[in-house]
């Protein structure tokens, strides 16, 4: 895969590093009791510590410190016994304190990597920097086309985990395989439902071009990109805009830009900000957290089986290629589905079937997966029917229809329609005589153009309305006509 952008002076590539926010998956703010859901209306879910009222004081979520945890041990960091949290200081009108509570030279997490899998590229490895937690800002609304803006403070304390890349990814592609990575992970760990339409989950996209091989460009940050589509979108345009800059002699300013989902293009926001200019300093307010080795290890012990070793697993213990383990781990809630169906089981069958007409059908139907009619148990017993010789695939097919839509049994939809298949070989043979001795011409054509031979396969299945066992109808045919 060709990630390079050619220009008027040679080829150019991306240098792209993410920083990604997640909502900490938590019924309450990072430093009050107020609660989280999402879609209550404006101002109903802040404390008086989320208002910044004087005299208040943050007093620190455990359980938000407990998900941080878990999400830097899912990522493979390191996690820092002591931390610091700090003042970032900043005006907007939705940050009524004034400052943000944040880490930066002492973060919860060190380092970790993730398996990317860009589409039309190899899997390789993306180093992280960090993961700190801070508080949201609240959001600020521009209704009605007034000169008045309101502020909605629902948002404000929700705990963030900000996570932050290395700079390692050289294509747009690259950026949104990170992301859909990265989402799952947190998923599969319970720390963040991942919603970023819901803005649960948000991208600052840091990019910048040079020449392979020469020093990092001045980077440009585009920043809230809620959808992984927008994210490549905004980075693609981003690339072109500073390589046409520096093809023109112009120089690339270092900036904050927003992208505009409607033209699909980036403009300047401010003069991106340095750590200095933020005025970081400890909080007088929160003491260092300190965190106890047996604590960080009880945590570990209770870590889910994370996507990437799904993967390898699903591979190496049920034969899948790397196709079917992709698409299965991609939806956790799927993945268990299949595994039930394929107990004891030809796993690439169960896997055909759950990745294509189950997913097909959900998908269809606008239906979620634990409201399915359809259990593992009962599409494990269609698959025996398959594989047993009882039923065709082709009536294994109207077979699920009636499944899906009722969650009837598998055995008793064949008994009831009277679908089980013909496998008694007098009685096929009686089929494949009748058809023979009615098509003399066609016969002896069979015996120069074997091709023909599925022909007279369906001449049976036609005769006994799909009910004969096609391979075993094939075989008797090559036997009569000597094939």
């Amino acid at each position: 895969m060709n990630n390079l952008i050619q220009g008027e002076s040679g080829v150019w590539e991306m240098v792209i590093g993410l920083e990604v926010h997640a909502q900490v998956r938590s019924e309450a703010k990072l430093f009050s009791s107020a609660p989280t859901a999402f879609g209550a209306a404006a101002n109903s879910q802040v404390s008086l510590v989320d208002a910044a009222m004087p005299g208040m004081l943050p007093v620190l979520n455990r359980f938000c410190v407990e998900q941080g945890v878990r999400a830097g041990l899912g990522l493979g960091g390191r996690i820092n016994l002591i931390s610091v949290f700090e003042r970032k200081n900043y005006f907007y009108p939705d940050l009524p304190q004034g400052y943000q509570i944040s880490q930066y030279k002492h973060p919860l997490v060190s380092g970790g990597s993730i398996v990317i899998r860009p589409e039309g590229g190899d899997a390789r490895e993306v180093g992280i920097e960090r993961l700190h937690l801070e508080q949201d800002a609240g959001k600020s609304m521009h209704e009605g086309g007034g000169s008045l803006s309101l502020v909605d403070l629902n948002r404000c304390g929700v705990a963030l985990m900000e996570i932050v890349s290395r700079p390692d990814m050289r294509s747009a592609a690259d950026a949104q395989a990170y992301v859909r990575e990265l989402r799952l992970i947190l998923r599969c760990l319970g720390v963040c439902d991942g919603n970023m339409e819901e803005g649960s989950l948000r991208a600052d996209v840091n990019i910048s071009v040079r020449h392979p091989g020469d020093e990092l460009g001045t980077r440009c940050e585009i920043k809230n990109l809620n959808s992984i589509r927008f994210i490549g979108q905004a980075t693609d345009h981003e690339a072109k805009r500073q390589v046409a800059l520096l093809e023109a002699g112009e120089q690339i300013a270092q900036e904050t830009r927003h992208f505009d989902i409607h033209s699909g293009e980036t403009r300047s926001m401010r003069s991106k900000e340095d750590a200095h200019d933020y005025r970081y300093f400890p909080d007088p307010d929160l003491p260092p957290l300190r965190l106890s080795q047996e604590w960080v290890d009880a945590i570990a012990a209770n870590l889910p089986e994370l996507p990437e070793d799904r993967r390898r697993r699903l591979i190496r213990q049920y034969g899948l290629d790397a196709y079917d383990a992709n698409v299965l781990v991609a939806k956790p809630k799927e993945a268990d589905f299949f595994e039930e169906v394929a107990k004891g089981r030809d796993a690439k069958l169960a896997a055909n079937w759950v990745t294509g007409d189950f997913f097909g059908a959900l998908n269809k139907s606008r239906t979620a997966i634990e409201n399915a009619k359809i259990t593992p148990q009962n599409l494990g017993a269609l698959l025996d029917l398959i594989s047993g010789g009882d039923i065709s695939g082709r009536i294994a097919k109207e077979v699920f229809v009636i499944m899906f839509e009722t969650g009837a049994n598998a055995v008793e939809i064949v008994e009831q329609k009277g679908w089980r298949q013909i496998s008694d070989t007098e009685v096929l043979t009686r089929h494949v005589d009748a058809v023979l001795q009615a098509n003399p011409d066609k016969r002896e054509q069979a015996k120069k153009k074997p091709q023909m031979l599925g022909w007279f396969v369906a001449q049976v299945m036609k005769a006994t309305q799909n009910k004969a066992n096609p391979k075993s109808v094939n075989e008797l045919f090559r036997k009569k006509l000597g094939l």
